[in-house]
């Protein structure tokens, strides 16, 4: 007998395996891909319960097409996916540009590992989360998420569709290997407890035409082919109506702004960020994603020896927690940024907070490697002699 689409309970399950359960609650039906490691268990486990469900799992011949496959899914009606790594998110940076455009609800995991080209598949890394923000041309506001856990893996990727489909914007769920491979026991809430956010169609008697809403904040209905609806979907700059104009700078404002606004004027209902310990801490370990969580360890293992150290962890990477960055670091004395880059993180948080505080970047010793709580505590000690 077939499992429904909402596995109930605890589980001891693998990150990405959580991705894939946490989708299929959020009522993803469609998934296109490409295998790649380290994140091939999605597609492998959503090619087995998508059947189940009546679902779609699409293997393409590379990730261009499938990111392409997954934005014409969405204008039929269905909540689709895919998922990648480093080397895929750089083939599908410009049809990511395109959803964008085109108002395409749809969300693109990335389980990192080491770059840049096809790098290191089987280690972990942090290193696309500048691409995630900069990595289409042109003026592009994106949403992206960080699980440090396999929890987070199933709650993030639901969230993720939520926003997605509120917003009508691609959503990127940046994971990691680490994170991806890691088994944990996660809890799956009834169905009945799972908010989804429901796509919103034009009225009946609204004009066929009209798939942009131009006022800053409003997200216009999103026509849906198939069912009655008419809708014209360029890349191109376009009016409310979806109708070219390429050669007025007026249009042009229009259309960025009006795309920006819908993730900016949002921000603080985007932006969440995890902190403990920030009140009187004299010096803070901030990380994301699952060197985030390490940090927190860190810092309580810290406090345990008398040290005044807090943690801080945006689950959110874009919109950047500026705000909350420098309210939670502001105070401190030194910010040690933890990644497992060379710092892409450090110079948001160092111009977030400010001079008064002074930021450093805290690398592993080994890139692709988490961070030894041993040096990590040793060059506390030193900043707060």
């Amino acid at each position: 007998m077939a499992e429904p689409a909402v596995r109930t309970g605890r589980h001891f399950m693998q990150g990405n395996v959580a991705c894939a359960e946490g989708a299929l609650a959020a009522g993803c039906r469609f998934f296109a891909g490409y295998p790649i490691t380290p994140a091939t268990e999605i597609a492998e486990h959503l090619a087995k319960r998508l059947g189940e469900l009546g679902g779609v799992c699409m293997q393409m011949e590379d990730e261009i097409s499938s990111i392409g496959a997954v934005i014409g899914a969405s204008w039929t009606g269905a909540r689709a996916m895919t998922a990648t790594s480093g080397p895929g998110m750089s083939l599908m940076q410009e049809n990511i540009g395109y959803a964008v455009a085109t108002e395409t609800p749809c969300v693109i995991v990335d389980v990192q590992r080491g770059g840049p080209s096809t790098g290191i598949p089987a280690v972990p890394s942090q290193g696309d989360m500048v691409q995630a923000r900069h990595g289409s041309h042109g003026d592009c506001e994106t949403v992206a998420l960080a699980p440090g856990s396999a929890q987070e893996m199933f709650d993030l990727t639901v969230r993720a569709f939520n926003i997605s489909e509120r917003l009508r914007v691609p959503v990127y769920l940046l994971a990691d290997a680490a994170v991806g491979h890691m088994r944990e026991v996660i809890h799956i809430p009834p169905e009945a407890e799972l908010r989804r956010e429901e796509r919103r169609l034009p009225e009946p008697d609204a004009d066929p035409f009209a798939i942009r809403g131009f006022l800053g904040e409003e997200v216009a209905p999103m026509p849906t082919f198939g069912r009655g609806h008419k809708a014209h979907v360029t890349g191109s700059c376009h009016d409310e109506r979806g109708m070219r104009n390429v050669v007025d700078a007026e249009a042009l404002d229009r259309f960025i702004r009006s795309l920006a606004n819908k993730v900016t004027k949002r921000r603080d209902e985007l932006v969440e960020v995890e902190s403990e310990g920030t009140e009187d801490a004299a010096a803070i370990l901030l990380g994301w994603g699952f060197v985030g969580r390490a940090a927190r360890a860190i810092a309580r293992e810290a406090r345990e020896q008398g040290l005044k150290v807090g943690s801080v962890r945006p689950v959110t990477v874009w919109p950047f927690a500026d705000r909350e960055l420098q309210a939670l670091c502001g105070q401190a004395r030194r910010v040690l940024v933890m990644e497992n880059n060379l710092g892409q993180m450090l110079p948001y948080v160092r111009s977030a907070i400010g001079r008064q505080v002074e930021a450093e970047a805290l690398l592993p010793q080994v890139l692709g490697t988490l961070h030894r709580p041993a040096a990590v505590l040793t060059r506390i000690k030193e900043v707060l002699r």
